[in-house]
């Protein structure tokens, strides 16, 4: 295989360096999906993006979207910095893609301003899964049944992958939470769900502070979760009819990344900033 065009960008901020990291290959209809897994795990990433030749209409482009471990159906950090590599080696500074991944076709806008790319997209209608009991679920992130927030119950939802929802009632035990991972782990894989993302949500003030916990102490802890942001928002619009929110991410990593949902007819739309950090050639011949 010849080489490919390689991005890297920073997600969910204009700060290089801070957010959520994302490979983007490009041009990849010719990679094998054994070597996509393996260039993952290079990457050693939450996520990378193999970008190849759509399959239905009227997609732009379809996007894999790979962890470590596995091969997703959808997230959003590497739908929004996809888009925002792709509007760049294009030279588009305004312009509205629709991604096709396995979970559907989604609309995402970009537009261009330098280095840095501002982003949203519409994720899928969300789906309202199972209540979950606080007192078996919040252990596993080391905190107590008496820290779940009352009006927002544990709960899984998805707006194009299903993901586990724990709110708390108090900011301040964010601090205190600590992954049992080989207990997340069983519990992530019986709801199909990707991380186990905790918050403590201002309803009244549309803002919120969250971590996200993957299933393994190998991938360990993402800085910003799009795909998770989008069923948060789902669940507090249905539970407090917020419509809004403004979610901070990734800072006890040392990784801070803002993130903005919004209810937007029968589905959400999920934003934020994108910048690049290296652009080059990636050779994935053996």
């Amino acid at each position: 295989m010849a080489g490919h065009p390689f991005t890297l960008l920073d997600v969910f901020t204009a700060d290089r360096l801070q957010g959520n990291q994302l490979a983007v290959v490009h041009d990849a209809d010719d990679v094998p999906d054994a070597v996509m897994h393996r260039f993952a795990r290079e990457t050693r990433l939450s996520e990378t993006s193999f970008l190849q030749s759509p399959t239905r209409e009227p997609a732009t482009y379809r996007n894999r979207i790979w962890t470590m471990a596995e091969e997703l159906p959808f997230a959003g950090h590497p739908s929004l910095g996809a888009a925002a590599a792709v509007a760049r080696a294009r030279g588009e500074e305004r312009v509205t893609y629709v991604q096709e991944t396995r979970a559907g076709l989604q609309p995402v806008d970009v537009e261009l301003r330098g280095d840095v790319a501002a982003t949203s997209m519409l994720q899928e209608p969300p789906v309202f899964g199972p209540e979950l009991d606080p007192g078996e679920v919040l252990p596993l992130v080391g905190l107590e049944a008496a820290d779940a927030d009352p009006d927002l119950p544990p709960q899984v939802v998805s707006t194009g992958v299903p993901q586990v929802l724990v709110q708390l009632r108090d900011e301040g035990r964010l601090v205190a939470a600590r992954p049992d991972y080989e207990r997340l782990g069983p519990l992530i894989a019986a709801h199909g769900a990707v991380v186990v993302y905790v918050s403590a949500v201002d309803v009244r003030g549309g803002t919120a502070r969250a971590r996200s916990f993957m299933a393994t102490a190998e991938m360990g802890e993402d800085p910003a979760t799009g795909s998770a942001v989008g069923p948060l928002m789902a669940h507090v619009a249905e539970r407090a009819g917020t419509a809004r929110l403004e979610v901070i991410q990734g800072v006890e990593m040392g990784r801070p990344s803002h993130l903005r949902a919004a209810i937007e007819g029968d589905r959400v739309r999920v934003g934020g900033d994108v910048v690049t950090v290296i652009e080059g050639t990636v050779h994935l011949d053996g």
